[in-house]
């Protein structure tokens, strides 16, 4: 017996079997993988453009051949020499299904695009970029005292400003005499000093007196998500903040798969790195664009990252970050031209500042976290939790610092949710379930009504209910545990347990229904048993690395706790707690810190004594390797349970009662009768 190619769908992570012949555009339709069409399948919209990858994915099981789809057409050629097809790209309408393949739907052949949240928190930063500009009067050429363009520069650099040793790339040697005679020997230059010292370079000349402004990035770059901040460089002023989908998820939603990749497929670290360097350049041009400036004007750009998108960032294999000791390539803080890691869309002589990494599985990210939010000048123990598909933990005060990440997976982000999503409009945000009626509310990104407020239905016409994000996800988790619909073993009870026929089989477990707009052709939105064992390992792996840093420092409680990264901007601590994501605290000592690594990277970018903070502060934090500790499979099964097995709430249990129900075999139901047993 023939079995139908597999067909593995990212970012969503849908997959399905197809005959061989099936267009890709028809069975993302038939799996609701959201791909744009305007044109009814005839090729000639674009709109369906998807990026088929080949080569050895074991996170999906699968080998993808060369010939895993149909060849290229005539319809994809003529549409290529019209309008342009990126390489790589396919019509999702012309391409069929030959074999098993994986196939990446890019953000822009996306109907409801993700919304990416990571805004910049407003902070006070005191300006002292490690690029500024100096308006200079240069002396004209002498026959008498020969000297060339550059070097007169330098020497009025340095008696108008004190700067000596100026030097300027080659590259800039071609502008220099044209601008200088243009200005009349009047300019103004942008210098970049490095804080380690060594000579100033000048990065760009302009004639007379530059009022343009001069501009950085700050750049996380995020295993799911890539968000930057254009930032002036005079004020400080973030200008635009944009972001986009980590093209690199199409080669494994999680940082292993991605090594795994590179293990499996020779070259694969290359291609991986290629993606995002792409996309780096896309989004630069994006942002310039929506700030209405000359990318020429980004002179400096700095980035924070984990361990292996710091690998794959500057072109190093991260095979050796998959298997202990974990070893980088370079954990120290790097600066380099622009042009070497191929950023082609901003200035050619921009410099680039990484951050350093705190160890192999604790990047650049959790520096940046370190910088914002400074745990070592804090007087009480705070836990500051960066929650992503890689979470990275500090636990510290003034004595010690302690770090550690915990791979929490895609699930917070949507991912491996039967109805999930990114953030994106019309995708569930908030939830509350009434304990009497078990009947549930919610809100959907882009709309700030209740879906049980009038004017509802109208208000989110336009972008339908389309899933369930990761915030959306972790509360309905939460709210059918307090509702008494799940027990604390993570199972959810019948119709029959829970008194609400919204709990409906599916297989040998249950489902908690939320929405169905099945009869209108729209989706059927549930938690499935499957949903709830996601969440419960996303959440075992993330209060397991807190309790491991506790562990270490001796201590059962800490005093506050801190959500941060732009997914925990938006996660409501009462739910977390209920969850059991995070250690037992005062409400209202649990905080949001927003996008905390970005805020660190723009910290960095507007201030070059904080490149030299960071790279002490870096030396001075323990390192707790999660992967080798042998406490942290009891921590983690312990906090398989909602909220824990064995660690006591006290603060929470003060505002929320959850039900004492069990629905296991020979448990109590939820009117108190246990299921009935399975005949011997």
């Amino acid at each position: 017996m023939t079995t139908d190619p597999l067909v593995v769908f990212t970012p969503s992570g849908k997959r399905g079997r197809f005959p061989v012949g099936t267009p890709v555009l028809t069975a993302a339709r038939q799996l609701g993988v959201d791909l744009d069409s305007v044109c009814g399948g005839r090729g000639i919209c674009s709109k369906c453009q998807i990026t088929p990858s080949y080569g050895e994915f074991s996170k999906h099981g699968v080998t993808v051949s060369e010939d895993a789809l149909s060849d290229w057409n005539s319809v994809e050629e003529r549409y290529k020499s019209k309008r342009g097809l990126k390489e790589g790209r396919r019509l999702g309408c012309q391409a069929c299904v030959q074999g098993d393949v994986v196939i990446d739907v890019p953000p822009e052949s996306q109907v409801h695009r993700q919304v990416v949240r990571k805004a910049a928190s407003i902070r006070a930063i005191t300006m002292d970029p490690a690029t500024r500009l100096y308006f200079v009067e240069v002396e004209e050429p002498d026959m008498h005292s020969p000297t060339g363009d550059l070097e007169r520069l330098a020497r009025a650099l340095r008696d108008q400003w004190g700067i000596e040793g100026a030097t300027a790339d080659f590259s800039l040697l071609s502008r220099l005499q044209p601008v200088l005679r243009k200005g009349k020997w009047q300019v103004t230059v942008a210098l970049y000093r490095d804080h380690r010292g060594g000579a100033p370079k000048i990065v760009e000349i302009w004639p007379g007196l530059h009022e343009g402004g001069l501009f950085g990035l700050a750049i996380d770059l995020g295993s799911t998500t890539i968000a930057a901040h254009l930032t002036d460089l005079d004020t400080g002023e973030v200008v635009a903040s944009s972001g986009l989908m980590n093209p690199q998820i199409r080669f494994g939603e999680d940082l292993m798969s991605r090594v795994s990749y590179a293990m499996m497929n020779p070259g694969g670290d290359r291609e991986m790195t290629r993606a995002v360097r792409e996309a780096l350049n896309d989004l630069a041009q994006s942002i310039a664009g929506e700030a209405g400036i000359d990318p020429a004007l980004i002179v400096e750009t700095v980035f924070v990252c984990n361990p292996v998108m710091h690998h794959l960032l500057l072109g190093l294999d991260p095979v050796e970050l998959g298997q202990a000791p974990f070893a980088l390539a370079t954990s120290s803080s790097l600066t380099l031209p622009a042009r070497d890691l191929d950023l082609t869309a901003i200035n050619p002589r921009a410099q680039v500042y990484v951050l350093p990494c705190i160890a192999g599985h604790v990047g650049a990210d959790a520096a940046a976290v370190a910088l914002s939010e400074e745990p070592g000048k804090s007087k009480d123990l705070v836990l500051i939790v960066d929650v992503g598909t890689n979470a990275e933990i500090l636990l510290g005060n003034t004595t010690r610092v302690l770090a550690c990440s915990s791979p929490t997976g895609p699930a917070f982000e949507g991912a491996q949710i039967s109805a999930g999503q990114r953030a994106a409009p019309g995708a569930i945000e908030r939830i509350e379930i009434d304990p009497v009626t078990k009947d549930p509310r919610f809100r959907v990104i882009g709309c700030d009504l209740w879906s049980d407020d009038p004017g509802f239905a109208a208000a989110t016409a336009a972008t339908g209910i389309t899933g369930i994000c990761g915030s959306g996800i972790i509360e309905a988790v939460a709210e059918m545990r307090m509702a008494g619909l799940l027990d604390e073993s993570g199972l959810i009870g019948s119709a029959d347990q829970t008194g609400t026929a919204r709990c409906i089989p599916e297989g040998r477990t249950h489902a908690y229904l939320i929405h169905d707009a099945s009869a209108d052709g729209g989706p059927r939105i549930t938690v499935t048993q499957g949903d709830i064992r996601a969440i419960q390992l996303a959440k075992s792996a993330l209060y397991a690395g807190a309790r491991l840093l506790m562990d270490e420092m001796g201590v059962d409680r800490v005093d506050r706790v801190v959500l941060a990264g732009a997914f925990g901007a938006h996660i409501s601590p009462k739910h977390a707690m209920v969850l059991g994501m995070i250690p037992d605290a005062p409400l209202d000592r649990v905080t949001s810190a927003g996008n905390a690594a970005g805020t660190g990277a723009r910290i960095a970018l507007c201030n070059i004594a904080a490149r030299a903070e960071i790279e002490r502060v870096v030396g001075e934090i323990t390192k707790v390797e999660t992967a080798i500790e042998p406490r942290f499979q009891e921590h983690f099964v312990n906090a398989n349970a909602i909220p824990h097995k064995t660690d006591p709430f006290p603060d929470l249990a003060k505002i929320v009662t959850l039900p004492d129900v069990s629905f296991n075999q020979g448990g109590r139901g939820g009117d108190g009768e246990g299921r009935r047993r399975r005949r011997a």
